[in-house]
């Protein structure tokens, strides 16, 4: 039996072999570029390829439809343009002559991405991944197809910058959708206004996922990096990218909300950072905001806002900036570039010749000396011994680095550090450094150390968490106690009990039990009502005449009927 086939663009069934559409009159052929798929193609007997909606260094867009359900999807196929060669007539994608081991590599890094991103999706900040496909010798992802409007549009079409709350709200489901991608180990690298789609209820949800390689200059692929939004570690294979990249990506799409304008590029800014304050080029941005987004945009990712949540919280709340800013590291000046070759000729020149000039004035000063002295010493009585030079060798200064703000592991994993300093660490919380980041240190940066001296380090352990205990039928009194003995915040809500429950008993908490949840978490916990009391929900319809058929019980007892 052959598979079902949808027309790509009227969605109505179409014969297997079919080159038009019978009921749309569409044409099929040469409607995409050579080297792509043709439309009308079938991946896994499921997908329907339709017209190419873009291409970049790792693969082409394109637009699709899911045969089963017959709804819209769109299908990227890894096709990275600088290591393959051809595809057959059998659709085979081919990779080039000595590129068999890279291609290979990244194909697998795309399939590895897709299936991780399709393992937390649908989230509501992220464009849901359907479907994983292997075929014709690579590999496709198949995603939703949210609608609404890129970013980049939406902001062209509005005449002015936007309020703060405003832009924390619109954005708020791409800064979870991230923090999700964080939490299993991803690292999006593509944040910009060209990747965040507008959806119709105004708030934004992120795209355009990518493996490193394409995100990364020098990599091999074809890189696609964004002017003002990619972060300074990804102009170079030899910075290590994680969490902070996405972060510096977030407060650039932030600032561009919020000043009308995207922040200089970072491989300019690393130059001469001529980047200004958000609050310099919008006086309504608030001080702390814009304090914020200075310290989201910092060039060396160590010294910048370390994650997400971080980020968000900070940009919410100017007491928390206010603690964040004093747990941070201060900020390096940025060294400008080294003088262009020919004035660094003429630089050199001009210090050759001073320093000829310096070396015959010494030669000159030396030589006037040790005449004078001659002379003073043949004319000085002899009885009197010369005193003897001093024998004490000034030791050379040991000053303290900086290492506010670094993690724990580079210090430790630096035998410079290791092998030159004495250390004793300790570690406490911080509900705004991660875990592993140092966040004090005695003596203070740029102290001389002392011969045998100490370098304390204070290592933050993260937010303070303590573990979820199992309420299952405690009393309310008793579940508000458990949960504040272990700094939780109880919130009680009544639902319907048919019977099967205690009264007044827990019988559901949002927290599973032995889960670790941070020090403060709002706990809502649900206790059974008396059988013998009906309860109603202000959505219950107003009553109806009664049926021959009995009304169906409340499942689980999760019908919320009120708070305690």
């Amino acid at each position: 039996m052959e598979p079902k086939r949808l027309c790509p663009y009227c969605l109505q069934p179409i014969p297997p072999a079919a080159q038009s559409c019978p009921h749309c009159g569409k044409v099929f052929a040469d409607r995409n570029p050579g080297g792509t798929l043709p439309v009308g193609t079938v991946l896994a007997g499921r997908y329907t390829v339709g017209e190419m909606r873009s291409i970049d260094g790792e693969g082409v867009l394109y637009r699709g439809v899911e045969n089963l359900g017959g709804f819209r999807v769109t299908i990227k196929e890894y096709l990275p343009v600088t290591l393959s060669a051809e595809r057959t007539a059998e659709n085979t994608l081919c990779p080039k002559t000595g590129s068999e081991v890279l291609f290979k590599t990244t194909r697998m890094d795309f399939e590895d991405l897709y299936r991780a991103i399709q393992r937390i999706t649908p989230a509501n900040g992220l464009e849901a991944v359907l479907d994983v496909v292997e075929a014709n010798n690579t590999v496709y992802a198949v995603m939703e197809n949210p609608g609404g409007t890129l970013l980049s549009q939406w902001l062209e079409d509005r005449p002015g910058p936007l309020r703060p709350e405003e832009t924390s709200a619109m954005l708020q489901p791409v800064f979870e959708g991230v923090a999700a991608m964080h939490k299993i180990g991803l690292v999006h690298r593509g944040i910009c206004p060209e990747n965040i789609r507008v959806m119709g209820d105004g708030r934004c949800r992120l795209a355009g996922y990518a493996t490193v390689g394409l995100r990364t200059a020098g990599s091999g692929l074809h890189e696609q990096l964004y002017e003002g939004y990619s972060a300074p570690e990804q102009y170079s294979t030899a910075e290590f990218e994680g969490r902070y990249t996405d972060e510096y990506s977030l407060a650039a799409v932030f600032y561009r909300m919020v000043c009308g304008q995207a922040p200089v590029p970072a491989a300019q800014r690393m130059v001469a950072d001529s980047n200004p304050r958000a609050k310099t080029v919008n006086s309504a941005v608030p001080g702390y905001v814009s304090q914020v987004l200075q310290l989201g945009l910092r060039l060396k990712p160590m010294e910048r806002i370390q994650t997400v949540p971080q980020l968000y919280q900070a940009l919410s709340s100017k007491e928390y900036t206010t603690e964040l800013t004093r747990t941070m590291k201060p900020e390096t000046p940025v060294r400008t570039a080294a003088p262009e070759p020919e004035h660094r000729e003429h630089l050199l020149s001009l210090k050759a010749l001073l320093a000829g000039i310096l070396i015959l004035l010494s030669i000159l000063i030396l030589l006037t000396l040790w005449g004078m002295m001659s002379h003073k010493n043949d004319s000085a009585p002899s009885a009197v011994e010369p005193e003897p030079a001093s024998s004490e060798v000034l030791e050379p200064q040991n000053l303290v680095p900086d290492f506010l703000g670094m993690d724990y592991a580079q210090v430790q994993n630096n035998r410079e550090y290791t092998g030159m300093y004495l250390f004793y660490v300790t570690e406490e919380y911080s509900d705004t450094a991660p875990a592993g980041q140092i966040i004090q240190q005695d003596p203070a940066a740029d102290t001389v150390l002392k011969a045998g001296e100490t370098i304390r380090l204070v290592v933050s352990k993260g937010p303070e968490t303590v573990e979820m205990p199992n309420l299952i039928g405690f009393t309310q009194d008793g579940a508000v106690k458990e949960l504040e003995a272990r700094g939780l915040v109880a919130s009680c809500f009544m639902v319907v009990n048919d019977g099967s429950y205690a009264a007044g008993c827990v019988v559901r908490a949002s927290e599973e039990p032995g889960t670790k949840v941070a020090v403060g978490t709002v706990i809502t916990v649900y206790i059974a009502a008396d059988p013998s009391v009906q309860i109603t929900t202000p959505e219950e319809p107003a009553a109806t005449e009664p049926t021959t058929e009995p009304e169906a019980p409340a499942a689980e007892g999760e019908t919320e009927a009120g708070s305690q």
